[in-house]
């Protein structure tokens, strides 16, 4: 009995040694989940509590790289904020109106663009698997690459060592900011026909793979490839495609040139089920079907395409159908490209500088053609608050009943009278919470899960990435008192709330669209992917690339209003603006021939 005893004791203090020792190495927190490094330092973890800022080419030194080094101190002390920038190019009209019309236009463009861009890692660095440089990172595309690295997986915090230990549920969220109260038609002027069009752009190279989780796209291509016209794979295109003198099938309605009906092509489209094959329009993007205003802009391109390549046809007679579509596609391209910056980003930017897309500008920089989605353009790219609460087209008022999936809509009211409907419809404000439909509050849930589920890192620790200074309270960050109540009361610390959440419910800049944020963390993500697509390059953007002169011309003139009004029998009022006054919304269109 002695024996056992002493037995006894000697193993209870083994146990409990063991357990102590435990107990001693799960209070350790992974000093990386303090996000230590600043300036874009990297936080390497050795042991389990030492870590090592590496600060190279940050411009900074110390421990964590909180040190500005002397030309970084100069550059830091004569470059202006953020919110400055902004201000002085959204103001002080007289000056603007002189740069736009000298020199110093393509001077500042420039700046514009390589300062944007910069921000930007190119080649990509993390992905949605990978918080540290990987050749998987790098040459694996079918992941979204990602701006930060993910939170580490083991913080107690969800968000990193800040928060609360749960997040506050989804369904939660959006019911209680998200959820329109009243449409809140946004100041700046935008209107419906942005709204699909920012749809229809996106959603070439915004195509996650929901099936497997981890932040997997299925696009094949990164950037402005044209897959929503075109399709994403060969058999697709191929299927679409008439072969015969480079052009897109269609059929024929009322004399009109429209997608043409799965009961002719034989590829995939996302419909309801039973959903009449005759009425099921066939396009590149396997879900445009769902709303008409995607049906819309499919049929313009569609025609756009086909218009192209008779002027290709007519001017180069010896061409097989291959050469002619692969040039088409090309100009289509450039033509994407070419409304996007100098009229929707004009439009997003509210800037009095007349952007310009000029590729040339970039040929004396350091610039790389290459361009690749990050996990964190496509979540905070949701900007469903734009949908209003029902659509008005020609006197008549469509709930959403009635236009999701209707695709009888296209053909019974025409593009023309669809294109000036939306043109003059407001879209709903996207910043400030509180007005997104209730038709859409499941795809703000299902952008927040996808977040966690990748471990997105907290809004401020992306506010400083983009050189912007983080809210040091939700009263900072939100004008609404009751919202800044309620999300203290959920996250517990402004620097545990998410990016998703951050960037759509973050007070509105005056007059405007949103917030400081989606701006400054957009803009960047957006330039550098328009302007790092191949056809920008110095080896591209030459006539010959786009069949000589005449193609290269459609491409450099480009308008939304020559994309619509070539394409239709009348010319609709056509903007990214809701008309500014009783005269623009009346006055008579030129007719194509004339533009």
């Amino acid at each position: 009995m002695k024996g056992f005893s002493i037995f006894s004791i000697w193993f209870l203090n083994l146990l409990l040694l063991e357990s102590s020792s435990c107990a001693a190495e799960s209070s350790v927190v992974n000093p990386c989940c303090w996000y230590p490094c600043q300036n874009s330092g990297v936080c390497v973890r050795f042991g389990t509590d030492r870590y090592e800022c590496d600060c190279t080419r940050t411009g900074f030194y110390g421990d964590n790289c909180t040190v500005p080094e002397l030309w970084t101190r100069v550059r830091l002390t004569l470059k202006p904020s953020p919110s400055v920038v902004h201000f002085i190019l959204t103001h002080f009209h007289w000056f603007w109106d002189l740069v736009n019309s000298s020199f110093l236009r393509d001077t500042v463009m420039t700046l514009v663009l390589t300062a944007r861009s910069d921000l930007i890692p190119s080649p990509p660095t993390y992905n949605t698997k990978y918080g540290y440089l990987s050749w998987e990172s790098y040459y694996n595309i079918s992941y979204y690459t990602r701006l930060l690295p993910p939170v580490p997986e083991d913080c107690p915090p969800p968000m990193g060592a800040k928060g609360k230990h749960g997040l506050p549920d989804p369904k939660v969220l959006t019911e209680r900011f998200f959820r329109r109260k009243t449409f809140r038609p946004d100041p700046q002027g935008t209107n419906l026909m942005f709204a699909f069009m920012a749809q229809h752009f996106t959603h070439q190279f915004f195509k996650t793979a929901y099936k497997v989780q981890g932040g997997f796209t299925k696009a094949l291509g990164h950037g402005v490839d044209a897959s929503n016209i075109y399709g994403d794979d060969l058999i697709r295109q191929h299927h679409l495609r008439l072969h015969e003198d480079g052009k897109l099938k269609y059929q024929t309605v009322n004399g009109e040139m429209y997608p043409p009906t799965a009961s002719e092509v034989p590829v995939h489209m996302v419909y309801p089920e039973n959903f009449p094959p005759e009425k099921r329009l066939v396009i590149g993007q396997e879900v445009f079907g769902l709303l008409p205003g995607l049906a819309m802009y499919a049929t313009v391109w569609l025609r756009e395409h086909n218009r192209v390549c008779d002027i290709l046809k007519a001017e180069h007679p010896t061409w097989d159908d291959e050469q002619l579509f692969q040039t088409t596609r090309l100009i289509i391209i450039g033509e994407i490209i070419n409304i996007i910056i100098e009229e929707y980003v004009q439009h997003l930017s509210g800037y009095l500088l007349d952007l310009k897309f000029d590729p040339t500008l970039l040929f004396n920089t350091r610039f790389q053609y290459s361009n690749r989605i990050a996990l964190e353009f496509c979540h905070i790219y949701h900007w469903h608050p734009l949908m209003p609460d029902s659509f008005l087209i020609d006197g008549d008022e469509v709930p959403y009943s009635q236009f999701i999936y209707n695709t009888s809509l296209l053909m019974h009211y025409g593009v023309e009278k669809m294109v000036d409907a939306f043109s003059k419809q407001p879209a709903g404000q996207i910043g400030g919470g509180h007005n997104s439909h209730a038709v859409v509050l499941k795809v703000a849930e299902m952008v927040i899960r996808e977040s966690r589920a990748t471990r997105v890192q907290p809004f401020n620790e992306y506010r400083k990435k983009f050189n912007l200074k983080p809210y040091t309270s939700f009263y900072d960050f939100t004008d609404d008192i009751e919202m800044a109540r309620g999300l203290e009361e959920l996250y517990g610390d402004i620097d545990a709330l998410e990016l998703y959440p951050g960037v759509l419910l973050e007070k509105t800049r005056p007059n405007s669209l949103f917030g400081e944020s989606m701006v400054e963390m957009g803009a960047p993500f957006s330039l550098k992917g328009l302007m790092g697509n191949p056809i920008c390059s110095p080896e591209y953007w030459k006539p010959s690339t786009f069949g000589g002169e005449t193609g290269f011309n459609i491409v450099k003139t480009s308008t939304l209003k020559k994309l619509v009004c070539l394409n239709t029998k009348w010319c609709p009022y056509v903007d990214f603006h809701v008309p500014r006054n009783k005269e623009e919304e009346t006055k008579p269109r030129k007719l194509p021939t004339e533009l």
